[in-house]
């Protein structure tokens, strides 16, 4: 890496949690200033402004949580049904995590950036597709393995199980009681080995 590059990647890991604590459009250039210790000068020389900062944030605080995902994937055994309920653990066990540095990423940038920050809203619905597609992925192989049912509508459960995982956060996050999650996952459990299996 460049200097420049190092110093970039400085200002968006330093930046990251507070980004998606406080959030994207409520998190100041003083904020960044003090989080990083550079001058405002600095900020501006490694990104255009504070938008584009918020950006680049959110795409380091979702790939982050993507990246887990993936490795709680490759870690689990074999078969459609493992896989699932990879995704489902890591939500169980990570939890406090999550909440920690703020929430899903995707979540809260999506309820920020719908109207206010429409930049922001097309990183996350892009995020939103690759995360509902991983699950599409699982389910079709579940079906070309003949573990699920032949007729399913791949679209249809992924996107079931990608609002349940957000609704579950939210709701466990605002209320601050992870049972809302748990309800969530168990939902998705049942909806693996009652509706979809064979």
């Amino acid at each position: 890496m460049t200097k420049t590059e190092k110093t970039k990647q400085f200002i968006i890991e330093k930046s990251s949690v507070h980004f998606n604590k406080i959030g994207y459009l409520g998190t100041s250039l003083r904020d960044i200033t003090n989080l990083t210790g550079l001058t405002k000068g600095s900020i501006y020389g490694n990104f255009e402004n504070k938008e584009e900062v918020a950006k680049a944030a959110y795409k380091y605080n979702a790939k982050r949580i993507g990246n887990k995902i993936i490795s709680a994937l490759n870690q689990s055994p074999s078969g459609a049904i493992n896989k699932l309920m990879a995704i489902v653990d890591f939500y169980k066990n990570n939890w406090s995590v999550i909440i920690e540095t703020g929430g899903c990423p995707l979540l809260n940038a999506a309820t920020e950036s719908d109207d206010a920050f429409p930049k922001l809203n097309i990183e996350v619905r892009k995020s939103f597709i690759g995360f509902t597609k991983i699950f599409e992925d699982i389910i079709k192989n579940g079906i070309e393995e003949r573990i699920f049912k032949h007729d399913l509508n791949i679209k249809e459960y992924a996107s079931t199980m990608v609002m349940l995982i957000e609704g579950g956060v939210l709701l466990s996050k605002t209320m601050a009681d992870k049972e809302y999650l748990n309800i969530s996952l168990k939902r998705i459990e049942n909806l693996i080995h009652n509706e979809m299996k064979l």
